[in-house]
């Protein structure tokens, strides 16, 4: 079993936001895959099916960003599933737009949301994609601009990292981390 949480803000008012790029790639899986993503389980919307004989669990917590955890958490120990097989797609502002950027393990870097997975959890030894969305240019504050939509010249390079972001998970059903991380690492 492999469960893929996109980490995001539940609400029309944060759909489009640079904050809810992990939900995009949840909702390409989930059209790629022909799995709803509309049960709701553990606070948050679940979606449950198979992939290449790998059973899947899609997660967009609704618990808002900084409270994550409290979200999947629940998931994992209903599910009787390991952190092994835990994938988090979530933004990241220290890489460039659109860059994408796959770890086995590491700190919150200041992600708040990572935080709350790291306290729920107990660890911080999971796998993560994260999808770089820059960081703010002038005076704009950090959260002000992550709940901001993506600039226009930044849209295609978004959409691509989404893309990839969903390939990479996609292929991790079927070959080991380290590889796909090889592979989906270079710039």
């Amino acid at each position: 079993m492999k469960v893929i949480v996109g980490l995001g803000n539940p609400g029309i008012r944060y759909a489009l936001t640079r904050h809810n790029i992990g939900f995009w790639v949840v909702d390409r899986l989930s059209d790629r895959w022909g799995v709803p993503v509309n049960k709701e389980k553990w606070r948050g919307f679940v979606g449950e099916g198979h992939v290449r004989a790998e059973k899947v669990v899609l997660i967009k917590p609704e618990t808002y960003m900084n409270r994550s955890g409290e979200s999947v958490r629940p998931a994992l120990e209903w599910l009787k599933c390991s952190v092994e097989d835990l994938m988090v797609v979530y933004d990241d502002l220290d890489l460039p737009p659109g860059q994408i950027r796959l770890r086995m393990k590491g700190s919150s870097g200041g992600h708040r949301g990572v935080q709350s997975l790291i306290d729920h959890l107990g660890t911080n030894d999971f796998k993560r994609i994260k999808i770089g969305i820059g960081r703010p240019q002038g005076r704009i504050p950090v959260p002000d601009y992550v709940l901001s939509r993506f600039a226009r010249e930044e849209e295609e390079a978004i959409m691509e990292a989404v893309q990839r972001s969903a390939d990479a998970i996609e292929e991790w059903l079927g070959t080991s981390f380290p590889e796909v991380m090889n592979r989906y690492n270079q710039k």
